[in-house]
């Protein structure tokens, strides 16, 4: 046998050996090479050897994967392991592997071949060796899974045969043609089918099979081909009638575990995956689970005993997995509960919740629920649901609802503790039936369960049941809304409303379902609300709590969604509840805050262990936060469809948000619970967790559920923002919800807070809006505790609804201004105004209802539109809710409150003017109404005699109208007057859009100014009485000559005067006067366009009425009694300020009679009497006022006077009416003026105004009234008045008592009064002068040496006078200081005028000839020489000195005078020209030589001040080089004093003086010169080391040196002949200059040695080296000026002789030299360029002080040795700078001196 098989396989090799790589399925063909392969397999397994079967079968399994084996040897095979399996356990297993290669390999096994390979692998299942059946087992789930995917295959391909199918008789009757593959599948099921019924197998020959293993296959095969089953009718036949039987069978017998455990999973397929399909055997099934659930008891058991735990537990698993089934469920739903059946749906829903209460005491409660820092061992004491609910009143079913999950937790809460719990770790077990496990497969006991454990899948079910209605609604509700916004055209999708399923189109799929969600959430909230509220409060792990948090809000959202209000409500009232407990809020009135102990001790720290630690102020827990987010995103999302219910969510937010901010304390919620100390574990932990390793293992460690994150205070604030935030998103219906809600809730809070029992009630009014009136209620009816909150109101400072009102108001402007009242303005607008109307709201809640009205209104007119209509409906809206707040009569209550209310409408008026006053169209009368409503009534005036009467027309009826009465407000009240001020500032802006007012509006702003102007407040008056009835009146003027209505705005116009006539009145000064500037200006501006009916109603209705009130109020003022002035409510100061109101309206008439006198006034048919009337006042005021008055009374008839000049012609006799009654008023005036005492008027208090004398301005102004009458009558008539009453008038002047100093101006009158050497003229003497014709010979002259006399008195004139009392010839002295008569006005006054005459008469030779240049040239010579002694120009202004307007008159007279004296030629005498050019020198000697000692004070000023005072003294050097220079040498001119030119710019050229020799000694020091020839004598001089002292204007002197080399050189080549006498004159002068110079530093320096010169020794020197260097003469010059002639031979020399010495001829050549200069001048520059010493070196220019600023240096040479700035220059104003050596330019001269020789 060994041999055979040795053989058999030796050969079996070398045919697998020959194949050629890759083609080995040639052996499945049949025929000898395949036995011969396959027969040493077979021969091994024949052996019964386990080792050579072993090897047989892993080569038959490697044959068959090879697929070397064919077809027809399956059989075969299969016989032969059915041989082998009696062997061993390898053996067993190797026969398994084999098998599944086998049948795998070979698919086209079916029928009864196949059912013998299977019954192999039946057998070893049934093996008592565990690893041979349970790898049976398997290997049987992967044969039948092959079979039925076998049949997916054929199905897929679908290329059966007809003669394949086979036909079948099934179960039910009916016939089935099936292909091999689902027959064989058939027939597999049906065997597992009937033998797990116990019954005998049609396929598989089988005796029995255990129950749990077919149900195990069978739960195999449906978990992984259920769509099979359901697309083939044959198999779900087999289901029907063998596999539901035998569950229900099962389930119902006695329960046992494996096969209630393979049972229940297999049921729970049948229903989740063939619910359909079985609709009967599904609602059998379900109702028994939900039977099972109940805890009912076995039918079958005659005991009824109770099913045991294991058994619900199995069922609660398989309805936790269908409950995760939203499709399924709903269908359930559709199938059994819609039409009313079984109703499994809601017995479900019932069964849950009982079964998640049943036993309270093993879930715990959980402690965060009742908030930190109260006990939660108790409740309050009569707490009860009423009280502890919200109280939503949302109907009858959610009341019970609601109350009975309140009385769940209420009345269970005392029987469960802190110590139990429930969590997903803890009270868990891997028993899932939907996840695949066979962990418990195994197991004949059912294991041990946690008691929690159903609970937990309970919960489960819940929160899947939740998220199944979530999922089933929200995608549909999310497309349904933007499908609508789409259609509207929105952008944006707005908070949409709840959805009407019944609306909905009944054909579409998506109706179905949104309809079944919505019957089974109205028919399961009830249940459903109950479970999750008592869960809520359970001892639930974080996460747990987050799946019950997250089911309220699906509820409650889904609810909210489909339209379901009571449901929804009854949800958010639970969470409400939880969000912000009760005792929290309780807690919070009654807390205080512990104090902090000073010190700590160990019994105390004890004490505190024992009693639970340090207490902790009252607050939210952190799941009391998650609650209230919840809330607040629940309430977000269905923001659109809330409703009604706003109320209730915003009141629980209200109470939030007083939690969560009282007392300033943050609610302590957002911290995690310690689990590290020895206290209790936390509530969210569950006792079987007591180890942080357990922690870690069972996956406490990770992060909180989404909804217990971001749950700090803030962030919980923040959503809560957000929620009012999406009020813009809400559509208007909502809103309006949303904004009735927030008023309804601030009415009762309102309520709550106030003083007394009354309770503020909405009603409705006439227009709509909401009020709140107080009604007398009882406590119990309106009185409300919200969550248990009585909210004191010494806790609050201002109300929530009322905050949160201004928010979203602001946020949704648009719909205030774009929508219709009733969404929201009428809403908000009117529930303010009751709460700030409403007397008995508290203080800071009415100021808070007022500021948030003003917020809104504020920002209304930025958000209006632009159409108009809507314009003038939003603004009408506008102004009438602010004058319901400003208007007195609608506020009651405290009046510092209402003072508040009304000034912040005021303000917000204000604002509302400043930023959209020129936009509004409408309600003009009602702000008018506003502002006048804050004016005080105004009270008579306190003036007695202050009547009103007035002169009447006789053009005019004879009932005029009368002004308003006099008077203002009086009021002491601060606030009113605060409000005054406001309001003002707000009527200001108004009469900026006067342009667009109506006449009735212009009515209405004139009465509102005028009760202003009466206001006590001054500045408001004065303003009102100014500027703002000014403005009125421009606008109606300028409206009346635009339109046809001229009549209605002559009349408002002249109710504007009237108004402005009553202010002018007013006891006030300053509202006075302005009321009269703008009474009399607004004349002057129109008059031009008044009708003569219009003036003359104003001059007889208004400025006569005027005077005569004036006039009638002074007549009782006392003139010094301050008692009687206070009790008159006067100043002291009151008399005077009478008589400058009088005063300022008696100018301003005579402006008007000005202006309109001959254009208007005398065209009146009354003029005569207007006139009489006009001068009867003038007369009286000259006679009995006030000097001030009398003057102004006089100007006013003197313009009137003036005015009547330019009459014309057909006004002639009106005219001489006029200055005939004039010229009589005068001759009365003049006898009172005679008599020097004025008689008091009948009817003056005695000691009154009007009895003052007469002063100068009075006397001046009266003699401009007889001029003014003279000049109209001279005018008028042609003759001259006579010379009587002009003598008559200066007799009046020269008797005036009163004087003053005259510095800035004249003296109004300037009298002739010698005996006390008084000299002067009145201002009108000078205006004479200028009035003289001076064409009359000799009158010039006459008038400038008058007016030269007159310009010295200043400097030689001035006397103190004392002041004198009265007007008698004695006068007693006064005891006043001494007043000093200066002249200095006149002297001004006189200076220019004498130039413009000199000016004028310049080209009259007698000016010349007579004196009178020499005289005036004298007059100008006093300010120049005296300069700074001179007075000072003013006592305050800043006119230019004297001495500079002298200077300037001055040089002007010489630039003319000089060029006349040339013109004239003989025609003036030789005495006349010679004495004009000495005058000439001798006033610039005076300039140049002033006393400049005294000048030393203005180095004490600015630099830029010294500066402008030298370049003002270079007008004098250049005058002499401009109009001096080229005229002085002039034949006529003696030779003396040109050489007296010479030696002034001698004198001015010092620089320096020593202190042995004085500055007047230099200044007049006069040098050694004939007056025919110069010296050449040098003088020895005497070296010294005395200091030096600097003259002042260094500067200027080195102008008049460089002027003196000028005139010396011939740079200028104009008129030679007259240079060069000039020069030749002034050549000796310059070279004496020089020599000094040089010699006197050669001397010092001999003296000095290495001693440093001072800074202006050394400039000096090289300075006049420079310029002897650059000096060049006029040929012979030198030797001109020699002679005994200079004028003779300065044009031409006489020739040299010829018979003198070469020396001689040298010496008369160097002088006709043009460097003649330098060889005068020789020894000392010879001497200077040998000295040994170091010699200066300077910098020369101009001087520019301005030149180095900001810490710059000059610029330095040769190391800085020796260097110093110099400052001279040889232009002023010249930049340039050039670096000079003393050695260098002495050498250069002597350089030039030999090329002048010839020899260099």
């Amino acid at each position: 046998m060994a041999n055979k098989l040795i053989k058999a396989a030796e050969k079996s090799i070398a045919i697998l050996r020959n194949l050629p790589d890759q083609e080995t399925s040639r052996l499945a063909e049949d025929g000898p090479q395949c036995e011969d392969v396959l027969r040493p397999v077979f021969m091994g397994c024949a052996t019964r050897n386990t080792k050579v079967t072993a090897i047989s079968l892993g080569s038959l399994q490697r044959l068959i994967a090879l697929q070397a084996v064919p077809q027809s040897a399956v059989p075969a095979m299969i016989s032969t392991m059915n041989e082998c399996m009696s062997q061993g356990v390898d053996i067993q297993l190797r026969i398994l592997q084999t098998l599944l290669s086998l049948i795998t390999n070979f698919p086209a096994i079916h029928g009864p071949l196949l059912g013998d390979a299977l019954l192999l692998c039946f057998k070893m299942q049934e093996s008592r060796i565990a690893v041979v059946s349970s790898t049976a087992a398997a290997t049987l789930r992967q044969l039948v899974m092959f079979i039925i995917d076998k049949v997916v295959d054929d199905d897929r391909r679908d290329n059966l045969q007809p003669n394949e199918f086979t036909e079948i008789a099934l179960p039910d009757g009916t016939h089935q043609n099936l292909g091999p593959s689902a027959l064989d599948a058939y027939s597999v099921v049906e065997d597992l089918c009937l033998l797990a019924n116990s019954e005998k197998p049609h396929f598989l020959k089988l005796g029995s099979l255990p129950k749990t293993f077919a149900l195990e296959l069978i739960e195999s095969v449906l978990t992984n081909y259920h769509d099979l089953f359901r697309h083939h009718t044959e198999l779900l036949v087999l289901l029907q009638h063998h596999l539901c039987p035998l569950l229900l069978k099962l389930m119902s017998d006695k329960p046992l575990f494996p096969l209630t455990l393979r049972s229940t999973r297999v049921v729970f397929l049948l229903l989740k995956q063939f619910s359909s399909e079985f609709i009967t055997e599904a609602e059998v099934f379900l109702a028994l689970l939900v039977k099972i659930l109940g805890g009912e008891s076995e039918s079958s058991s005659s005991e009824g005993l109770p099913r045991p735990q294991w058994m619900r537990v199995l069922a609660m698993e398989i309805i936790r997995g269908l409950c995760s089934d939203a499709e399924l469920m709903r269908q359930v739903w559709e199938r059994y509960d819609s039409q009313g059946g079984s109703r499994l749906y809601g017995s479900l829903v019932s069964v849950l919740k009982r079964l998640v209460t049943e036993k309270p005491a093993l879930l715990g409660v959980s402690s965060q629920m009742f908030g930190v820092g109260v006990s939660s061992h108790h409740f309050e004491a009569g707490s009860s649901l009423s009280a502890s609910g919200y109280g939503f009143d949302i109907g009858t079913v959610a009341g019970i609802v609601a109350n009975a999950a309140s009385a769940t937790v209420t009345n269970v809460v005392g029987m469960m503790g802190s110590e139990h719990g429930l969590n997903s770790v803890g009270s868990a077990m891997r028993l899932q039936c939907d996840d695949g496990s066979i962990d418990q497969l195994d197991k004949a006991d059912a294991p041990p369960i946690p008691e929690s454990y159903i609970y937990l899948l309970g919960l489960q079910c819940l929160v899947s049941i939740s998220e199944g209605f979530a999922s089933l609604t929200l995608p549909l509700f999310n497309a349904i809304v933007v499908q609508r916004s789409r259609a509207a055209g929105e952008n944006t999708i707005r908070a949409p409303p709840a959805l009407d399923v019944m609306a909905l189109p009944e054909d579409q799929p998506s109706t179905m379902q949104l309809r079944a969600v919505h019957g089974m959430v109205e028919n399961g909230w009830p249940g459903l609300l109950a479970a999750l509220s008592f869960l809520i409060a359970t001892n639930l792990s974080d996460e747990l709590f987050g799946d019950i948090l997250q089911s309220y809000q699906n509820l409650a959202n889904v609810a909210g969604m489909l339209g379901l209000v009571t449901p929804r409500d009854a949800f958010l009232t639970s969470l409400a509840k939880f969000a912000i407990p009760s005792r929290v809020v309780s807690s919070l009135d009654t807390y205080v805050e512990p104090p902090t102990p000073r010190s700590s001790n160990a019994l105390q720290e004890g004490f505190n262990a024992l009693a639970g630690g340090v207490p902790q102020p009252p607050g939210l827990s952190e799941r009391n936060m998650a609650c209230l987010k919840v809330l607040v995103a629940s309430a977000l999302f269905l923001a659109g469809s809330l409703g009604p219910s706003w109320y209730h969510v915003l009141e629980a937010l209200q109470n939030a948000e007083y939690v969560l901010t009282a007392k300033g304390q943050k609610a302590p919620a957002a911290k995690r619970p310690n689990t590290s100390n020895a206290g209790p574990i936390s509530a969210s932990r569950s006792i079987s967790i007591s180890s942080p390793s357990q922690l870690a293992a069972a996956g406490l460690m990770q992060a909180h559920h989404p909804l217990l994150t971001d749950v700090d205070s803030d962030s919980v604030q923040r959503s809560i923002q957000r929620l009012f935030d999406s009020s813009k998103n809400m559509e208007d219906t909502a809103f309006h919800d949303f904004v009735s809600a927030l008023c309804r809730l601030s009415a009762e809070m309102v309520d709550m807070q106030s003083d007394t029992g009354l309770s503020l009630i909405e009603v409705e009014s006439s227009e709509s809006v909401p009020a709140l009136t107080p009604s007398v209620t009882t406590e119990s009816a309106h009185r409300r505790r919200v969550s248990g909150i009585h909210l004191p109101r010494t806790l609050r400072t201002g109300d929530f609804s009322i905050n949160k009102l201004g928010a979203i108001s602001r946020l949704n402007i648009l719909r205030f201004t774009s929508r219709s009242p009733d969404v929201a303005w009428t809403v908000v607008t009117g529930h303010l105004l009751s709460v700030l109307r409403n007397k008995i709201t508290p203080h800071p809640i009415r100021l808070q209802a007022s500021r948030t009205l003003d917020d809104i209104l504020l920002i209304v007119p930025r958000s209006i539109g632009s159409s108009e209509e809507r314009r003038r409906i939003v603004q009408r809206l506008m102004l009438d809710v602010l004058a319901g707040q400003i208007a007195p009569d609608t506020l009651t209550g405290n009046t510092t409150t209402i003072v508040e209310i009304r000034k912040m409408g005021l303000e917000t008026l204000h604002q509302i003017l400043q930023s959209a006053g020129h936009t509004l169209l409408v309600g003009w009368e009602t702000i008018f109404e506003m502002l006048g409503s804050v004016c005080e009534p105004s009270f008579p005036n306190v003036l007695p005699g202050a009547d009103q009467s007035t002169a009447s027309s006789p053009t005019l009826s004879p009932q005029p109208m009368k002004p308003p009465p006099l008077g203002y407000s009086i009021s002491g009240d601060k606030g009113s007057a605060v409000l005054v001020r406001i309001a003002f500032q707000s009527l200001t802006l108004v009469c900026d859009a006067l342009s667009t007012f109506s006449p009735e509006h212009l009515r209405l702003c004139i009465s509102t100014i005028g009760r202003f102007g009466r206001q006590a407040d001054t500045n408001i008056a004065l303003t009102a009485a100014g500027s703002l009835l000014w403005g009125v009146s421009d606008s109606i003027q300028t409206r009346r000559k635009d339109c046809e209505e001229g009549a209605e705005y002559n009349a408002l116009w002249m109710l504007l005067l009237l108004e402005v006539l009553g202010l002018c009145t007013d006891p006030r000064s300053e509202v006075r006067v302005g009321a009269i500037q703008t009474l009399f200006r607004t004349l002057q501006l129109y008059g031009a366009t008044l009708s003569l009916d219009t003036w003359d109603e104003c001059i007889w209705k208004v400025t006569f009425p005027l005077l005569d009130s004036l006039t009638n109020i002074m007549k009782q003022l006392p003139a010094s009694s301050t008692d009687s002035s206070s009790a008159l409510g006067l100043t002291p100061d009151a008399s005077q300020a009478w008589d400058e109101s009088k005063t300022l309206a008696l100018q301003s008439m005579g402006f008007i009679l000005n202006d309109f006198l001959t254009s208007k006034i005398m065209y009146l048919e009354s003029f005569g009497k207007v006139w009489d009337e006009f001068v009867v006042h003038i007369q009286n005021s000259f006679m009995f006022d006030s000097a001030a008055s009398c003057t102004a009374a006089l100007r006013c008839l003197e313009k009137a006077l003036k005015a009547a000049g330019p009459a014309p012609g057909d006004m002639n006799e009106n005219v001489r009416g006029m200055w005939q009654r004039a010229w009589t008023a005068c001759g009365d005036m003049g006898q009172l003026v005679l008599r020097r005492n004025r008689p008091s008027l009948p009817g003056y208090v005695a000691g009154g105004v009007g009895s003052a004398p007469f002063d100068q301005e009075s006397l001046l102004a009266f003699v401009d009234v007889i001029r003014s009458t003279r000049a109209l009558s001279r005018e008028r008539e042609g003759h001259e008045w006579e010379i009587e009453p002009l003598t008559r008038l200066m007799s009046i002047l020269k008797d005036s008592p009163s004087y003053r100093p005259d510095i800035d101006t004249l003296t109004p009158v300037q009298f002739d009064f010698r005996s006390s050497h008084f000299i002067g003229f009145k201002t009108a003497a000078l205006e004479t002068i200028s009035d003289i014709d001076l064409t009359v010979l000799g009158s010039p002259s006459l008038v400038m040496r008058d007016l030269s006399e007159l310009l010295t008195l200043s400097f030689l004139g001035a006397f103190d006078v004392q002041n004198f009392s009265g007007g008698s010839v004695s006068a007693v002295k006064d005891t006043r200081a001494l007043r000093r008569v200066t002249y200095i006005g006149l002297t001004k006054k006189v200076m220019p005028m004498l130039l413009e005459i000199f000016l004028r008469f310049k080209e009259m030779t007698d000016v010349y000839s007579d004196e009178t240049l020499e005289i005036v040239l004298s007059a100008y010579a006093v300010p120049i020489k005296l300069k700074y002694e001179c007075p000072a120009p003013s006592k305050f202004g800043c006119d230019s000195p004297l001495w500079k307007t002298a200077t300037t008159s001055f040089l002007n007279i010489v630039k003319e005078s000089t060029q006349q004296l040339r013109s004239f030629g003989k025609d003036v005498p030789d005495t006349r020209v010679e004495g004009i050019w000495r005058q000439i020198i001798d006033v610039f000697r005076g300039g140049i030589s002033a006393d400049c000692i005294i000048s030393r004070s203005v180095e004490s000023k600015p630099l830029e001040e010294q500066e402008a005072e030298e370049m003002f003294d270079l007008s004098l050097i250049a005058a002499l080089e401009i109009d001096v220079v080229p005229f002085l040498a002039d034949a006529r001119v003696p030779d003396h004093v040109v050489v007296q030119l010479a030696k002034v710019l001698y004198q001015g050229s010092q620089l320096y003086t020593s202190e042995e020799e004085s500055l007047d000694e230099v200044l007049t020091t006069s040098h050694s010169t004939s007056e025919s020839t110069a010296s050449t004598k040098v003088v020895d001089y005497v070296g010294s080391t005395t200091s030096l002292t600097t003259l002042p204007r260094e500067r200027f002197s080195y102008w008049c040196l460089d002027l003196l080399f000028l005139i010396c050189s011939d740079l200028k080549r104009d008129e030679e002949s007259l240079r060069q006498r000039i020069a030749a004159l002034s050549l000796p002068t310059l070279i004496d200059r020089c020599r000094t110079t040089l010699l006197t530093y050669l001397a010092d320096e001999a003296f000095r040695g290495s001693y440093p010169f001072p800074r202006a020794r050394e400039e000096e020197l090289v300075y006049v080296l420079k310029k002897l260097l650059s000096l060049r003469l006029w040929p012979g010059c030198l030797w001109a000026a020699l002679s005994q002639s200079p004028s003779t031979y300065c044009s031409e020399q006489p020739g040299v002789e010829a018979n003198i010495f070469s020396s001689q001829l040298f010496a008369e050549s160097t002088k006709r030299s043009s460097k003649a200069h330098l060889f005068q001048l020789y020894g000392p520059i010879c001497q200077i360029a040998a000295l040994p010493r170091n010699l200066p070196m300077a910098w020369t220019g101009a001087l520019q002080p301005n030149k180095w600023k900001d810490g710059q240096s000059p610029p330095t040479a040769n190391g800085g040795r020796n260097v110093k700035l110099s400052l001279i220059a040889e232009k002023a104003g010249s930049g340039d700078m050039d670096e000079l050596d003393a050695r260098k330019l002495a050498l250069s001269c002597l350089e030039e001196i030999g090329r002048e020789m010839g020899v260099s």
